[in-house]
């Protein structure tokens, strides 16, 4: 099943429905967005002549040309790759050519950094919004391309913080099932409703335009192209029933800009990261029943588990502040077990490594096999992530495997400390790593960042951590800076936050 096809029906059934706004402004019915759409796939197939499964490139801010570069490339049967805008340009260029991309279409911005990587890799680039862009559009529209469900829809490149990024390669098939449970876990969606894409499209807000395009919902692109607090609570109370998808960092930007939850907002989806207790409370007072928590990776998209709205909410339930803790229970279409090294299903209560299987699983690396066989086994994905479930099946992150800190021969999970820390009220932010240690194998450091000045000395925060944990796990150094590395999607870098440490503590060794 073409994705594509979505658009068509509400296009036929619907064909007044508002379908994409730019601000405060419709600028597309669906009829408008599906006959751009079929015309742009026209001049795909038959003027550029690009083979079916050709991939093309999207590199660009968030801008209303978005959805329908996505579905040309789906209504046309290619395989469209959407590019963070963030990156750097040798990032640009190292995608490009892993993914073999036949045709780039950049923002005017980005032109300069996408040239380079395009002309070696012989890929055509298109200035979006620019005059050959606009002649496309004038192309003989394309019946839409029937397709079978496993053909590739979306190259998904991870965000590369351990190295290289991979291409995740998600069917039509993966992001069918994503939708349909979305409509299950996470909200239903009526014609007229809105998402706000206010995180990068070429991520989890985009692949959400699945599910609300087959819903006949509107698309909504802020004028400034990404998150901005004042604008999103202005779009908030011009359009209505919105759905916003955010990181917990951009979440919490979000609570401290307003002083009551938008008219408009109807759902406030949040995920990429870790949200920690006190954050989460936070969060609860400012947008009460509109929170809902989604855990999942670009192996499985936006679809491994999700703390629903009912949970967040239910603040008088004996269990509230273990659930917010959590990240929900399985989603409807898939399994998650937690397994020991061996792969044997691990009891209630104890850590281990999440995996997931099911329809919403990606059918591989685009070219890598050994990452491919490493991450799918056995029909199960090996998310690199350890947790572990409650008895009433809410999973609980820990953190990555290779983040976990040996202590003594102890493993001790940083999440657990900086949850600790975070409810220091002079603590905006905090990451624990471990360093090495010759007497220990490796030692607790935390990195923080304040609210305010004076920092609290090492002592009151040694008091707080062994009031609620084991001595082992308390940091033995704690190191206050202005900020902490973090990638373009707001998840914090422990590899170069270590190598930071590494570099902190070379300075500060004496020469001898």
């Amino acid at each position: 099943m073409n994705l594509a096809t979505y658009l068509q029906r509400v296009a036929r059934a619907n064909p007044e429905l508002p379908a994409v706004a730019h601000g405060g402004a419709l600028i597309h019915s669906y009829a408008g967005l599906a006959e751009r759409t079929a015309r742009l796939a026209g001049a795909l197939r038959g003027r550029l002549e690009l083979p079916a499964g050709a991939r093309v490139a999207v590199i660009a801010e968030n801008n209303p040309c978005y959805p329908e570069l996505l579905y040309a490339c789906w209504w046309a049967g290619l395989l469209a790759v959407p590019i963070n805008a963030r990156l750097h340009a040798d990032e640009f260029s190292y995608i490009l050519d892993h993914s073999g991309a036949a045709l780039a279409f950049a923002s005017q911005r980005l032109g300069e950094s996408v040239a380079p990587g395009a002309a070696s890799c012989g890929a055509r680039l298109v200035e979006i919004g620019g005059v050959e862009y606009t002649d496309l559009l004038h192309a003989d529209p394309l019946p839409l391309q029937a397709l079978r469900g496993e053909t590739p829809a979306w190259l998904f490149y991870t965000s590369g913080t351990t190295g290289r990024p991979k291409g995740a390669v998600l069917s039509h098939a993966n992001l069918l099932s994503m939708a349909l449970s979305y409509f299950a876990d996470v909200e239903s969606v009526a014609p007229g409703d809105a998402i706000i894409h206010a995180s990068p499209m070429s991520h989890g807000t985009g692949i959400y335009s699945v599910p609300h395009v087959l819903a006949g919902a509107l698309q909504v692109i802020p004028d400034g192209g990404g998150f901005n607090p004042d604008e999103i609570a202005a779009l908030l109370g011009h359009w209505p029933n919105c759905t916003l998808f955010a990181a917990p960092t951009a979440v919490m930007r979000l609570a401290s800009s307003i002083s009551h939850r938008p008219r408009g907002l109807k759902t406030l989806v949040y995920g990429g990261g870790p949200m920690y207790a006190a954050d989460a409370e936070r969060a609860q007072a400012a947008f009460s029943d509109a929170l809902v928590q989604i855990y999942g990776q670009g192996e499985s998209p936006m679809t491994i588990t999700c703390l629903r709205r009912a949970d967040i909410a239910d603040l008088h339930h004996p269990s509230w502040r273990e659930r917010v803790a959590s990240v929900g229970r399985a989603h409807s279409v898939v399994e998650v077990e937690v397994v020991d090294k061996g792969g044997e299903t691990l009891p209630t209560g104890e850590i281990g490594e999440v995996v997931v299987r099911g329809p919403t699983l990606m059918r591989g690396y685009w070219r890598d096999e050994p990452s491919t066989r490493n991450a799918l086994r056995d029909g199960w994905l090996y998310t690199g992530d350890m947790g572990q479930f409650s008895e009433d099946g809410y999973l609980t992150l820990k953190d990555r495997s290779k983040d976990v800190i040996i202590s003594g021969g102890m493993n001790i999970y940083p999440r657990e400390v900086e949850e600790v820390l975070l409810t220091h009220p002079c603590i905006a932010e905090v990451s624990v790593i471990g360093r090495h240690s010759d007497e220990w194998g490796e030692s607790v450091v935390a990195y923080l960042v304040c609210r305010e000045r004076p920092a609290p000395d090492a002592g009151e925060l040694d008091e707080l951590c062994l009031g609620h944990l084991a001595r082992f796990k308390r940091p033995r150094n704690y190191v206050f800076v202005d900020a902490l590395p973090k990638n373009n999607n707001g998840k914090v870098l422990k590899n170069a936050l270590r190598a930071r440490d590494r570099r902190r503590q070379r300075a500060e060794s004496p020469v001898g």
